[in-house]
């Protein structure tokens, strides 16, 4: 049981990589962006508005993304997002520190072959 909410943290510390990993394409609103990761994964983050929007509205406010509301014929507003220059420099950043750490973190650990021998 340990070990499920040990693996929801992890995903969800890297709900902003994910976002901003979607956004460099082209702008989404909210919807958009939860069903695109959730594509990109193969259903792996299943990705809530509880958690995408207050992610979206850091964002937005630290000046990674920006938003505006638009009006399609016949649908009703929505707000789209946009990763900005610094988002795109923040995005790079934390790929490759999430590389680093991965790396490290499979260096570190004993290979599945061993763990697999000793049971």
């Amino acid at each position: 049981m340990g070990n499920v909410s040990q693996f929801q943290q992890l995903r969800k510390g890297s709900t902003v990589l994910l976002v901003l990993s979607v956004l460099q394409d082209t702008s989404r609103y909210g919807y958009q962006i939860m069903r695109e990761i959730e594509r990109r994964s193969d259903g792996y983050f299943n990705m809530t508005a509880a958690l995408l929007y207050p992610t979206l509205h850091r964002l937005d406010k630290g000046g990674l993304v920006k938003s505006e509301w638009r009006e399609e014929a016949g649908k009703h507003r929505r707000k789209y997002y946009t990763i900005t220059q610094s988002g795109q420099r923040a995005l790079l950043e934390y790929t490759r520190e999430c590389r680093t750490f991965f790396d490290k973190l499979f260096v570190t650990i004993k290979p599945l072959s061993t763990l697999a021998e000793e049971k």
